[in-house]
């Protein structure tokens, strides 16, 4: 199970990239939009865990902002290990320095996220896909380029896992 605070896009974007992501699937490409019912939204993930309580991630980040009105370049694609897919994010100042102050608060909380979520090892991303069947990479690269760039302005957060149906939006 992965719990995750996520940043939510714009409308403009998030239809933007919900296209791609329905393209991909009638390619054959499984993507965030078939996983767990529908109830991915696209995002860029500050942080990830196995398992993160809302409540004392809200208290924890109470005040923050948590982004919310940054403005993200999605500029470029990449790819984990496992066949992840996904649309790179310029990694601006005001980003990393947002990224940074919730991971701040996360630590002076006794909250404990996933070690490549932390800053200096963080790669911030717009998931598009978990596992990219390899005879559609290529193709699937491609339909990716085809989009960007997509300007993005960070418009909510939340604490979700999809799996356990938690979605605890956060103020900023």
């Amino acid at each position: 199970m992965v719990a995750a605070l996520e940043l939510y896009l714009d409308v403009h974007a998030t239809r933007r990239l919900r296209t791609l992501w329905h393209a991909l699937e009638a390619e054959g490409v499984p993507t965030l939009a078939s996983l767990h019912s529908e109830k991915h939204r696209p995002h860029v993930s500050l942080a990830a865990a196995a398992r993160l309580d809302p409540e004392p991630v809200a208290d924890a980040l109470a005040g923050l902002g948590l982004g919310v009105g940054l403005t993200l370049d999605l500029d470029f694609v990449g790819q984990f290990v496992g066949r992840v897919l996904w649309l790179g994010v310029a990694p601006t100042a005001e980003l990393l320095a947002a990224h940074r102050a919730v991971h701040e608060r996360l630590a002076a909380a006794g909250i404990e996220v996933w070690d490549h979520y932390r800053p200096g090892r963080w790669v911030p991303h717009c998931t598009v896909s978990l596992r990219v069947p390899n005879p559609q990479l290529a193709p699937a690269l491609r339909r990716c380029l085809e989009i960007l760039p997509v300007r993005a302005t960070v418009t909510a957060a939340s604490v979700t896992d999809h799996a356990n149906d938690i979605a605890h939006s956060l103020a900023g």
